[in-house]
């Protein structure tokens, strides 16, 4: 086995290229300046009310018969698990408040198996069609 000069240098020479032309590269200058006090107290006052009102968004979740019959289905005391939402920090309580908008209702492990379901039926048709499978009589081959 020789070794090739050549070779290891046109192997290597685009990658050094693109490392090269990357460093090179204008960087972003952080720009940094002094803020009132004013300025400051006015937006932790602003954090503070969406934070609570959060907080009682994911209370008022929690008031709902369903979600404490669900609860008491898994073994949780539904004043315990107020008590629980009331000791997170409001980053916790933002995401969590963030999970409750995002997941819409009714949505379960029935929507996941007939989707999956739906997928299978599609992955099958399309092999039956392009001729890889024969599962369907109802289909012909696009030969």
């Amino acid at each position: 086995m020789s070794f090739n000069f050549r070779a290891l240098c046109r192997f290597l020479a685009r990658p050094v290229a693109a490392l090269v032309l990357a460093a090179s590269l204008p960087v972003p200058v952080a720009q940094a300046g002094m803020v009132p006090t004013d300025r400051v107290l006015e937006e932790m006052a602003g954090t503070e009310t969406a934070g609570q009102g959060e907080r009682a968004e994911v209370q008022r979740f929690l008031a709902r018969e369903d979600v404490q019959r669900e609860l008491e289905a898994m073994g949780v005391d539904p004043a315990e698990a107020r008590a629980r939402v009331d000791s997170l920090s409001d980053a916790e309580v933002s995401r969590l408040a963030e999970a409750i908008r995002q997941d819409p209702a009714g949505t379960g492990a029935l929507g996941t198996v007939v989707g999956a379901i739906v997928l299978i039926f599609l992955v099958l048709l399309v092999t039956d069609i392009l001729g890889f499978t024969k599962v369907f009589p109802f289909t012909r081959t696009a030969n």
